[in-house]
């Protein structure tokens, strides 16, 4: 077996188990990023074969801060299943994650197929239909979330749920750059930031995902969901928690681990 298959196979173990495992960098020498991308598409393929749909595709790293600590100098990104979304306040089972965290962002939705190479800010923001507050559940599969960039990229870049808003917004009746968020978890302020942080803007994730799955033969789909990045540091969950983002413009999205499955 070859290291591909076993890496995936060690990532999806996670998930049975209920238990991390050690970093695939430590695990297996040499590791490339090409590696890396074979290693979470290894994944998504088993899970498709298993039924799951993808639903769209999220990008990781687009703060300055993370890529300058881990030392990369571009984002990656990761794959979202039909099995990771959520409806905004709907209970959700905490037990189904390992580490989890929820950082929130503005969610693209798609009207038209968008394929890179070559797309620009124009015709990225011609293919959005609309956006929508989100709040992304990252989740690492890897122990203690000691994690470098090609960790990240083998488990799916830390992928592990979505909870989409309920009103949609035209991209022209927002400002995506000045937008501002205010996070809360249990009715406490935590965290605030405006989606700047995101690459300059929202916008600019979604050119540099379509023109960088473009280069691997892949385009965005009509109807796909795209998480562009993180407006402020993900902040830890456990069950009871319940954590809500408000959006200037857009409105608010409530991930709630309250439910009685927790």
């Amino acid at each position: 077996m070859d290291v591909v298959k076993r890496a995936a196979g060690d990532l999806i173990g996670a998930y049975a188990s209920g238990r991390p495992v050690d970093p695939p960098t430590d695990v297996y020498d040499d590791l490339t990023l090409d590696d890396a991308y074979a290693i979470q598409l290894a994944q998504i393929e088993e899970f498709r074969a298993k039924g799951a749909r993808v639903k769209g595709h999220k990008v990781g790293l687009t703060s300055a801060a993370m890529r300058r600590q881990l030392g990369v100098d571009q984002p990656d990104y990761g794959h979202l299943l039909d099995s990771m979304f959520h409806l905004d306040a709907a209970p959700i089972d905490a037990g189904r994650f390992l580490q989890p965290r929820v950082e929130p962002e503005i969610a693209f939705v798609l009207g038209r197929p968008l394929a890179g190479p070559g797309v620009t800010a124009a015709e990225a923001a011609a293919a959005v239909e609309f956006a929508l507050p989100a709040l992304e559940i990252i989740d690492s599969r890897v122990r203690d979330w000691k994690i470098t960039l090609l960790d990240t990229v083998a488990d799916n870049a830390s992928s592990g749920g979505v909870v989409l808003g309920t009103r949609p917004v035209p991209l022209d009746a927002v400002d995506l750059r000045l937008t501002g968020c205010l996070l809360y978890r249990d009715g406490e302020l935590v965290d605030t930031g405006a989606a700047a942080a995101v690459l300059g803007s929202p916008l600019n994730a979604l050119v540099w995902l379509a023109n960088t799955l473009g280069e691997r033969g892949v385009s965005l789909e009509a109807g796909h969901v795209v998480l562009p990045g993180a407006i402020v540091a993900a902040t830890p969950v456990s069950a009871g928690d319940v954590v809500t983002a408000e959006f200037a413009g857009l409105g608010t999205v409530t991930a709630n681990f309250r439910g009685a499955a927790c």
